[in-house]
């Protein structure tokens, strides 16, 4: 291991680890960080001629993650690394020896892995990671979608909104953005499938992408209803308990809404997929224009919060 320089060395005496440094910990232990190097390997720069040689790819892929938990930007980023030890720690920046990589550096390392739709690549090795550890995919998905905002302003250098968002009502609230779609284990809780769309695309429309063929049994909001067709058509051997939808003439029944109450209790599940994303992570609004950008950032965010969840389980196993 290389010797910290006095740059990065601390005589606080009294100084105890903050709940940042202990979720960086944790997340440097459980991350497979060799296996997710290796998919972006092939398509990093390699040094050519006595220039500047290329940042290392875990070094950069650790910059990545902490965009990804702490929702920083490019520039942000940059600054948080200048101003927390404990950051530069976990990416494995000395002061003493080398600068933080600027904001161009990190730009272009995010623009790499959306050219080469590396995020899917990513979300699949950690899927792959985590069935080696043991929580394999079981035979329950739970389908679902919420929205990601996106703004609605025009007071920017195209002077228009992103022509590839688009607005949808949900219930009396309008919203403008993108939609993330996702397929989760109910058993384990873990993301196996995400798709993202415009917020105008109706969840029914991507249930296909979201199922992996193998369930027995599938569950979804009244979003879902009347899909019975399709599930059966891409997973044969499942049982949908999709919740009953009340029409305008044709209210539920009381049979019916306990029905419904009995199944919400599983489908509950996805929400608290959606909270990790949305919330802990904060990706509660796209940060980037065009759905390309916005797929490959939840990718990665979806390979993430699997990471996450499972966190005890793999540091009990480690």
């Amino acid at each position: 291991m290389q010797q910290h320089t006095f740059a990065e060395v601390s005589f606080e005496q009294y100084r105890k680890p903050t709940r940042r440094e202990r979720f960086l910990d944790e997340m440097n232990r459980i991350v497979p960080w060799i296996e997710l190097a290796a998919a972006i390997e092939p398509f990093y720069p390699k040094a050519e001629g006595a220039g500047r040689p290329p940042v290392g790819v875990e070094r950069m892929l650790r910059l990545h993650c902490l965009q990804q938990w702490f929702s920083l930007s490019d520039p942000a980023v940059e600054e948080a690394l200048y101003d927390s030890r404990a950051l530069r720690q976990f990416v494995g920046i000395d002061l003493g020896r080398e600068p933080v990589p600027d904001e161009t550096t990190i730009c272009k390392f995010r623009h790499l892995l959306e050219a080469h739709q590396l995020g899917e690549r990513l979300f699949a090795r950690i899927g792959a990671y985590l069935a080696a550890q043991g929580m394999k995919v079981s035979r329950g998905t739970i389908v679902d979608a919420t929205i990601i905002a996106a703004p609605s302003s025009t007071k920017n250098r195209q002077k228009e909104r992103d022509p590839e968002m688009h607005q949808t009502k949900k219930g009396n609230q309008w919203s403008f953005g993108m939609k993330a779609h996702i397929g989760v284990d109910s058993r384990t809780k873990l993301i196996h499938s995400v798709a993202a769309t415009a917020a105008n695309v109706h969840d029914s429309q991507v249930l296909p992408d979201l199922l992996h063929g193998q369930e027995t049994r599938v569950w979804g909001d009244a979003a879902y209803s009347g899909q019975r067709a399709v599930i059966r058509q891409h997973a044969p051997g499942a049982q949908s308990f999709i919740q009953a939808k009340a029409h305008r003439h044709r209210p539920l029944s009381e049979a019916e809404r306990a029905c419904n109450r009995t199944k919400s209790k599983v489908r509950a599940k996805v929400e608290q997929v959606f909270l990790v994303i949305k919330r802990i992570f904060g990706w509660s609004k796209v940060r980037y224009r065009g759905l390309v950008k916005n797929t490959n950032w939840l990718m990665v965010a979806g390979g993430l919060a699997n990471l996450y969840a499972a966190r005890r389980h793999l540091l009990a196993g480690a």
